[in-house]
């Protein structure tokens, strides 16, 4: 009798095949060739490519030429529509699950990966925390597991975010698919905290596309703000095209767009604290080019395609030098000549220095924090106590900021929940055993049995000791939260569980409500300071570099394929730095890379 053999991967030359079909690219680029055969192959993979360096396509293609559905953790949710708006128009079967989402319009989504209708499913990581998607998934089947923007996994990462850190569960409970990690920028150690996180089986790792050949790099020093102004508008006028300004604060973006705009250089200022309207205003006069040049925070140009953007200046050096090259590498993403400029003053580490103090309060303030919320704390640990209103509690020396940022890093951790005063909560403890539950709640009380299920789903083995649970949060086939109510007094009444009201305040968790001190790694916290810091004398470093800028950030992210400068103010001074360097090589219109 034959042997059945297992299937044979698809071949470079399909996948090739499939990329001009459907995106329209001649071919692939060096990395991303050993990326796509990575994850053909199976195997995990952690892609490192800089800003503009392809990343989706090691993923997306993949999800095309391979069987099964494909999902995405993603952590944009403007990112995610525009990247599942670009694929519908190609006409590739994708669809993205976040809080934008009714419970209806989630549901339909989940029932069309169940069908086999989607190749890929964006799902934001918060989204991915709570409810059933995770379980549907896995009773569905997921073929392979997509995390973008990885770094974010990593506390030693540049944009650290808690429900990132819980993929590597989610990940074990979809069954370990093959994942592949994608992030643009990752020092070598949290290319290995990533590793580490996700629980990645002898990745095949990735790092290219830092060196952007077409980027020329400067650095200005500047004395005064007026001095850093004086420099924008000459650097503005000496370079012809689109321009981003990354400014410190959302104040200075809208000062600095008024002192371009009375240089008579077409300014918009951009930044969160703007309404949608006016936000979403400033971004289409830029990307139409009705203002050639957009002030903006950080936050800008995640997710924006706007590939001619012919220079990037930060007014001033950010913290990290992560974060620099990120925002940067915004810049000549046609594979044009372009600039990036860095206007630096010894001061701007001071700014950052106040931003690491406020990060990281003293071990003495976490113990007054917590002598307070356990003094105020009834006898299953919940507060009325608001991360605002502790702050008057504490010695009156206490920063504000400080305070809050205490419960932040306890809440982190999980020790204590911040319960928000318009979320019906509600404290709820289980007494019956699962038998009696079976027994009990038979035929004629399905709901009620039903309901203890969401209940569990939603706090799992904390239910046994108490845990806060949001009623509307629950199934909405359960019913109205006004009505479930009844059914819990109810199920009270017959000592299927305890409950008790709970109003805005801060909960301590059972488990940890009888120490006396916050049980903290505090070695942790202080490396982690130092950590922050670390990484500011870096960016500093490359402000002041007498070696070339490009060689400096190119050994600072582990990257080696350095072959020499092609376009930096130390390798190329002024006189001719003025104008960026040409690139090596230009793309042709007619034969495009990924």
């Amino acid at each position: 009798m034959a042997r059945s053999l297992a299937p044979t991967p698809p071949t470079l030359a399909e996948a090739r095949a499939v990329l001009h079909a459907r995106f329209g690219f001649a071919d692939l680029r060096p990395a991303q060739v050993q990326a796509v055969q990575s994850v053909l192959e199976g195997h995990d993979t952690l892609i490192v490519l800089a800003t503009g360096g392809g990343k989706s396509i090691c993923y997306q293609l993949p999800a095309l030429v391979l069987d099964g559905l494909t999902v995405v953790i993603s952590p944009l949710i403007a990112l995610m529509r525009d990247q599942v708006d670009a694929l519908e128009r190609k006409d590739i079967p994708a669809a993205f699950i976040n809080s934008t989402l009714t419970s209806a319009q989630a549901g339909e989504r989940i029932a069309r990966a169940a069908s086999g209708d989607l190749r890929l499913l964006y799902l934001a990581p918060e989204r991915a925390d709570v409810g059933r998607t995770i379980e549907q998934l896995a009773r569905i089947g997921v073929t392979r597991l997509a995390v973008d923007e990885a770094h974010c996994i990593s506390e030693w990462g540049h944009d650290f975010r808690p429900s990132y850190r819980r993929i590597g569960r989610l990940r074990e409970r979809l069954g370990a698919p093959p994942t592949v990690a994608l992030t643009a920028t990752a020092t070598p150690d949290v290319r290995r905290d990533i590793v580490a996180q996700l629980g990645l089986n002898d990745p095949t790792v990735i790092v290219a596309g830092f060196d952007r050949t077409n980027l020329h790099y400067r650095v200005r020093s500047e004395r005064t703000h007026r001095d850093k102004d004086r420099a924008l508008i000459e650097t503005l006028r000496e370079r012809p095209g689109t321009a981003v300004v990354y400014a410190p604060t959302r104040k200075a973006t809208e000062r600095l767009a008024t002192v371009l705009t009375r240089a008579r250089i077409p300014a918009v200022a951009y930044h969160a604290g703007l309404e949608d309207a006016s936000r979403n205003r400033a971004q289409d006069a830029f990307m139409r080019e009705e203002a050639r040049v957009v002030v903006a925070t950080s936050a800008f140009g995640m997710g924006i395609d706007k590939a001619d953007v012919r220079t990037v200046v930060h007014w001033a050096m950010p913290g990290t030098l992560e974060a620099y090259y990120q925002e940067a590498g915004r810049a000549g993403r046609d594979g044009a000549p372009a600039a990036c400029v860095l206007l630096h003053s010894y001061p701007d580490r001071f700014t950052h220095e106040h931003f690491i103090e406020q990060a990281h309060p003293p071990r003495r303030l976490y113990e007054q924090t917590w002598r307070v919320l356990k003094r105020r704390a009834d006898d299953v640990g919940l507060t009325s106590l608001t991360p605002e209103s502790l702050a008057s509690l504490l010695p009156d020396d206490t920063n504000p900021r400080h305070a809050v940022v205490v419960i932040q890093q306890l809440q982190r951790r999980g020790l204590v929940t911040v319960i928000p005063e318009h979320l019906d909560r509600l404290w709820v403890r289980l007494l019956a055993t699962p038998e009696r539950i079976t027994r009990e709640l038979a035929t004629d009380r399905t709901l009620e049995r039903d309901l203890l299920r969401a209940l569990w789903r939603q706090a799992a083995e904390r239910l046994h000791t108490g845990a806060i649970i949001a009623l509307d949060r629950l199934p909405p086939g359960l019913g109205h939260p006004v009505a479930l109510r009844g059914h819990l007094k109810r199920l009270e009444q017959e000592q299927f569980i305890w409950t008790r009201a709970v109003g805005a305040g801060i909960a301590i968790g059972a488990d940890v409500l009888p120490a006396e001190s916050p049980p903290l790694d505090w070695a942790d916290l202080d490396a982690r300071r130092r950590h922050d810091l670390d990484k500011l004398d870096w960016m500093q470093r490359y402000a002041y570099a007498r070696i070339c800028r490009r060689r400096f950030v190119l050994d600072y992210f582990g990257d080696k394929s350095f072959a020499g400068c092609s376009g930096c103010d130390v390798c190329d001074p002024p006189g001719d730095a003025a104008s960026p360097a040409r690139p090596r090589s230009r793309p042709r219109a007619r034969s495009r890379t990924a």
